[in-house]
């Protein structure tokens, strides 16, 4: 995944381009960037901006757009109207998500764009956006309506709406000890609520926006978007640090990439076209972990389910270690024997998939429930550990699929297995014909 960060350059690290970069890296995206201006900032002053000329703009712009197929593009700073007009000259043709973030000020208090350019910003910028995310005095200063009730928050965000862009984002919405982010998704409203971290930072609003960008090219849908990116901002503050002598500067710790390719694979499986036929009325799980986790804890799954909702499908629950019982429990079982076997997804049983996996060749297993003994079925979680060891006891090479065709009142099941989500993936697409 190729995305660009259009935006101003941040000696410190702590927030623009350079931001995005670590943002976009920590994803296992690959980050490419255009400098709209240089600024001399650190954790404590605001000194000079210096934009780039139109011509080692568009010159820029150029160069990454007949070289890489970019994916996505988070807009940050642009600092005048001959930046915002080159900028909407060579974007306003591109069809793939779009975040802007309408950087006003910076966290020290540099004016980041010239106050004659918010006409062209608002006439040339917004209407590119898929989204935007101005925080509540962005909003403010956008709308030119304060920010004091819940109606006239909704209020300025349709007047935001107004300027072109479907999605309106406005983030960082503080009471009772809680951080909200109210989002207009074209018609629908709705606030997304966490906790709330009492610590100045330098860099979370670009956190939020780049990573936004990374789960909108994902294919989440907007509302898993936010989610993601307020789990991901939310972290990058709890793990801010005072490298400078000024404001902390949030950093992105950690990096999980188990975390991050299970998400991906998550974000890539809801969009595969009709896959709400497949999810069982038990729902969905997706997990995976390292080799030879000891229990489930260990192993990363949805807290929740991918549930049907309508003719799409969605995740209602976070991404957790030990968020999967069942499903979990199953690649336990599969991993004590097969070692490289680390993830799993349950689907809804059908005679067609089993019969389309046969014919791609894929090592399939079953067991029947009928058979399942009476202290099995009468201690919780029990049966599909039985069950999966049924299936491979006298199995030399790991199986894909393992299956159950259901006992009474117990729904059918089909379990895959694969070393990794993406390879989950691609034994998926040999059922429902896709690209991974």
């Amino acid at each position: 995944m190729n995305l660009l960060s259009i935006g101003g350059s941040d000696p410190s690290s702590g927030a623009g381009i350079q931001s995005d970069v670590k943002t976009f890296d920590s994803l296992n995206a690959y980050g490419l960037t255009v400098i709209t201006a240089i600024t001399g900032q650190n954790t404590s002053n605001f000194g000079m901006v210096e934009p780039v000329s139109q011509k080692i703009l568009k010159n820029q712009l150029d160069s990454i757009m007949t070289d890489f197929k970019i994916d996505g593009i988070k807009i940050g700073m642009v600092y005048n109207s001959e930046i915002i007009k080159t900028i909407s000259k060579e974007l306003k043709n591109k069809k793939i998500p779009i975040v802007i973030d309408p950087v006003i000020k910076s966290t020290t208090g540099g004016q980041l764009i010239d106050k004659a350019a918010i006409v062209d910003f608002k006439k040339f910028l917004i209407p590119l956006a898929t989204v935007i995310t101005p925080n509540k005095f962005e909003a403010e200063f956008l709308s030119e309506i304060k920010i004091r009730t819940k109606k006239s928050l909704h209020k300025a965000a349709l007047k935001i709406q107004a300027m072109g862009v479907e999605n309106v984002i406005i983030t960082g919405l503080k009471s009772d000890g809680q951080i909200s982010d109210y989002i207009l998704e074209q018609k629908n409203e709705y606030t997304i609520s966490s906790k709330k971290i009492s610590k100045t930072n330098h860099g979370s609003g670009c956190n939020y926006s780049a990573s936004l960008l990374f789960s909108l090219v994902n294919g989440a849908p907007l509302k898993d978007a936010v989610k993601f990116s307020k789990e991901f901002t939310y972290n990058s503050i709890k793990n801010a640090k005072n490298i400078g002598y000024g404001i902390s500067i949030t950093q992105i710790k950690n990096k999980d990439e188990i975390h991050s390719e299970l998400t991906n694979a998550i974000n890539k499986f809801l969009q595969i076209k009709n896959i709400h036929k497949n999810i069982p009325e038990c729902q969905t799980n997706f997990v995976f972990s390292k080799k030879n986790p000891k229990s489930i804890k260990e192993i990363l799954g949805i807290s929740g389910r991918i549930v049907k909702t309508g003719n799409a499908v969605t995740v209602a629950g976070d991404l957790a270690y030990g968020g999967s019982k069942h499903v979990a429990r199953a690649l336990i079982i599969m991993n004590k024997k097969f070692p490289d076997m680390c993830s799993a997804i349950n689907l809804r049983y059908s005679e067609e998939i089993i019969s389309k996996l046969r014919k791609k060749r894929l090592v399939i297993a079953s067991y029947d429930r009928s058979k399942e003994p009476k202290n099995v079925k009468s201690k919780d979680g029990s049966t599909v550990e039985w069950g999966i060891k049924q299936a491979i006891r006298n199995l030399k090479k790991p199986p894909d699929v393992i299956y159950h065709t259901g006992d009474f009142g117990k729904e059918p099941m089909i379990i895959i297995f694969a070393e990794t989500p993406t390879l989950i993936l691609k034994k998926i697409s040999k059922i429902f014909d896709f690209k991974i």
